[in-house]
């Protein structure tokens, strides 16, 4: 059975929350395990307006020290103090990440109740940062104003499944199904071959979601990233304000549609919109001139990540 992979979309503002629109964050859940990417402020305050559960939460990852992407956090580190949280958590961050939390702390007087761990993150080329039995998150360089990064979750292979009429046709060696379920030929000791292409069903195709918070127009991603099953790209300005968009290193839609492109892409979800625009259907006709499977994420839209 292929493992939910989806994401929901806490917030999708730029630097002030107006408009109904609240500051970056997003909940990846993979199967059982919950990811927190940005925390911007009143992220728990999201949680429990759409009813997201912060203690499945495993791991935080912050893509840059803006306000707008992690002012949430001490808040929500502080309610899992509150709650009595036992479970472990690890943050992966910027460097200033930990001196930050640990000064709040430190001056609040707060002893917490489970284990912090923080991991720093670099923000040149493709670091694995985590590596789970199911998927792997990577940080890759974004183009920003401050250290930034970008995270790459990717599914890995699961088992493989039998052709049924193959066992039931000739008795197969316990090695033998080992090594296919896993995704390996086996050759016995008389040199019979069980080849996965004649034993077992082909694999879905692998999912993937990036995650590109701030960032100016930037074909470099594509050293780090291959065919998107979903990318996520900023999209703060429309074509009109295209030098601003520069001067502050942001993209505007049709860029993020061109990148979108430029990686392959299955579809584009564009966020992180700036408070000057009310409605944002302009700014999605604009991506979509250049990138068709544009949409504009949603607060409170999960979006299931398919094959």
């Amino acid at each position: 059975m292929i493992p939910e992979f989806e994401v929901t979309i806490l917030g999708n503002t730029s630097s002030i929350p107006v408009h109904g629109r609240n500051h970056t964050a997003q909940v990846i859940r993979f199967g059982q395990e919950c990811l927190l990417l940005d925390c911007g402020e009143g992220t728990q305050i999201q949680m429990r307006k759409f009813k997201v559960k912060s203690s499945k939460i495993s791991h935080i990852f912050i893509s840059h020290l803006h306000g707008d992407h992690y002012l949430g956090l001490m808040g929500i580190l502080s309610s899992y103090n509150l709650s009595k949280r036992t479970k472990a958590l690890t943050i992966f961050g910027p460097k200033g990440l930990d001196e930050i939390i640990t000064t709040q702390f430190r001056w609040s007087n707060t002893r917490l109740s489970y284990p912090l761990h923080f991991v720093e993150t670099n923000s040149d080329g493709l670091n694995l940062l985590l590596d789970h039995p199911r998927f792997t998150v990577h940080s890759f360089p974004l183009t920003h104003r401050l250290p930034t990064t970008g995270f790459l979750i990717r599914e890995k292979e699961g088992l493989r499944n039998l052709l049924k009429e193959k066992l039931q046709e000739k008795k197969i060696p316990l090695a033998a199904i080992q090594n296919l379920r896993t995704g390996k030929d086996f050759l016995d000791e008389k040199g019979n071959l069980y080849s996965l292409k004649d034993y077992t069903h082909p694999l879905p195709p692998l999912r993937s979601y990036a995650f590109c918070s701030d960032t100016c127009f930037e074909p470099k991603l594509a050293n780090y990233i291959d065919s998107p099953t979903l990318l996520y790209h900023e999209s703060t300005f429309m074509e009109l304000d295209a030098e601003r968009a520069k001067v502050t290193f942001h993209s505007t839609a049709k860029q993020a549609a061109e990148i979108a492109n430029l990686l392959k892409a299955k579809t584009l979800l564009l966020g992180h919109f700036s408070s000057r625009y009310i409605n944002l259907e302009e700014m999605l006709n604009e991506a979509k001139t250049v990138f068709i499977q544009s949409e504009l994420s949603e607060e409170g839209i999960t979006y299931p990540i398919l094959p």
